[in-house]
């Protein structure tokens, strides 16, 4: 038995690939550095629902109805908002996104892709005591996003970034969320049930929960001063270098190398710029230190490292950042909910018991 399901087939899909040894991502026939920068995440959507709605409409007009789906989502939900604002971010995005409807529509998955979005930024204004920002709906999503979040418009630049990211993270093989997602879609549940199942998931430290710990530990490094002893000593104690290491990868995560290249774009003088070569330090250290510390393993820089960075300078807090990153995969959710529905069956896999055996009376 696989423990884990290690190297299990558990579906077939046309969506994306993941070269664990060779380091490539491909995306319906696209290798990751060709989307990511280049495609608009609007465009990314189209290619990854294509021939799962009957309905769907080229690029321009998938723009504008993404557009009028975030105001789907923002009129009928903000009122429901305060409610939900005092819980953590994520339990409030995730129960927000419980209130839409669990159909099957075309306009079903838009609005639920929209729906992290609208929903994150509003929640952070609700938390900082400001009133949310109503989306406009011809804007492009990622810009929207952040003047939802801000007030304003962002620079070109910041908007060309969380795009990329947006499109960096839209699908990434049979992970966690997605086969979570797989297996309630493959039930014939609405849509909406089915991203609820991926965002259970991706809330967990393993999985899409650790973006925010790498800023963490990126301060914690910053005020002791010593980033090989820092990085040692917390090895020692047996816990993870949040940033490093993943469950596929045995060389360098593709994704880390797109947002890196993001972010030394926004950096210049400032701030960010700053933060990127203090963390290019630390990534350099803890790579050495891995290496030394664990010799038999290949332990690499993965996209959580680089996200952090990103959304950071983007102004998302670090608590937000598993939301941004739900804004970009539930693309890739819809899609394999789509796909397990229209060419799946029920996913009812074996289990093999190994528990005590009672008597049995003849």
């Amino acid at each position: 038995m696989a423990n884990g399901l290690d190297d299990v087939v558990a579906a077939e899909t046309v969506l994306s690939d993941v070269d664990g040894l060779g380091g490539h991502l491909t995306i319906r026939g696209h290798a990751l550095p060709e989307l990511a920068g280049r495609w608009r995440y609007a465009q990314v959507i189209r290619l990854l629902l294509d021939g799962f709605f009957d309905d769907l409409p080229g690029d321009d007009e998938l723009a504008v109805r993404l557009g009028e789906a975030r105001m789907e989502v923002f009129e009928p939900l903000t009122p429901s908002l305060s409610l939900l604002a005092p819980l953590e971010i994520y339990s409030a995005m995730r129960a927000g996104m419980a209130l839409l409807p669990d159909g099957e529509t075309l306009t079903d998955a838009l609005r639920l892709i929209a729906a992290p979005a609208v929903l994150t930024p509003a929640l952070l204004r609700l938390e900082r005591g400001e009133q949310p920002i109503a989306p406009d709906a011809k804007a492009d999503h990622a810009a929207d996003m952040l003047r939802m979040l801000k007030g304003s418009v962002p620079s070109p630049a910041l908007a060309t970034a969380l795009d990329t990211y947006l499109v960096t993270v839209c699908d990434h093989g049979l992970n966690a969320s997605t086969f979570a997602t797989r297996v309630v879609a493959s039930t014939q549940a609405g849509l909406t049930s089915a991203i609820l199942a991926g965002l259970g998931a991706l809330k967990g430290p393993l999985h899409g929960g650790a973006p925010g710990p790498v800023i963490e530990m990126l301060d914690a490094i910053e005020a002791d001063g010593n980033a090989a002893g820092w990085l040692r000593a917390k090895i020692a104690r047996g816990e993870r270098i949040m940033g490093f290491g993943h469950r596929i990868y045995r060389v360098r995560d593709p994704r880390a190398d797109v947002l890196k290249a993001v972010v030394r774009q926004l950096g210049g003088a400032g701030a960010t710029g700053r933060r990127l070569a203090f963390a290019e330090k630390v990534e350099q250290t803890a790579l050495e230190v891995l290496r030394q510390a664990k010799p038999s393993r290949s332990i690499q820089t993965n996209v959580e490292f680089y996200t952090a960075l990103l959304l950071e300078a983007a102004g998302f807090p670090a608590e937000a950042f598993t939301n941004v990153f739900a804004a970009g995969r539930v693309a890739g959710w819809v899609a394999h909910a789509r796909e397990q529905q229209t060419t799946g069956r029920l996913i009812r896999p074996l289990s093999r018991y190994v528990g005590p055996v009672p008597d049995l009376v003849a």
